[in-house]
């Protein structure tokens, strides 16, 4: 990668991903790669924290059920650690219990799998300006 490339991706937003699913984590990253996001996706919440690359995204969009860590837990550990920006969680199980549950981990909002991709994006990007705003 040339100077001018590592520049420009130095520019863009960091959104992390984490999700289970291969085939979801990789178009949810191209979806977002896409929209002008520098894109980083896990397999796992335990990845993500075992990277010492992944810092101060500018959002994190992660699915709530995964092996080890879910969703919620895994918001939880970033605001251990002192990261407090925005997260939308996505979910193929969604029910007023997990929205209460995901609204006071500090997610900004749930959405259910199947995913509307516009929404989606909207939804981060809406998000990530705000807290550039800020």
């Amino acid at each position: 990668m040339d100077a001018d490339a590592a520049l420009e991706r130095d520019r863009r937003p960091r959104l992390l991903i984490v999700e289970d699913n291969p085939g979801v984590r990789r178009s949810m990253q191209l979806l977002f790669h896409g929209q002008g996001f520098d894109v980083r996706a896990y397999g796992s919440g335990e990845a993500l924290l075992a990277d010492a690359r992944a810092e101060d995204p500018a959002c994190v969009v992660a699915d709530y059920r995964m092996q080890g860590l879910d969703g919620i837990a895994l918001l939880d550990a970033l605001r251990a650690r002192g990261w407090n920006g925005p997260a939308v969680l996505v979910s193929g199980f969604r029910s007023p219990d997990i929205v209460a549950r995901a609204t006071a981990a500090g997610y900004g909002a749930v959405f259910e799998k199947p995913l509307r991709e516009r929404s989606l994006v909207e939804a981060v990007l809406r998000m990530v300006s705000a807290r550039s705003q800020a």
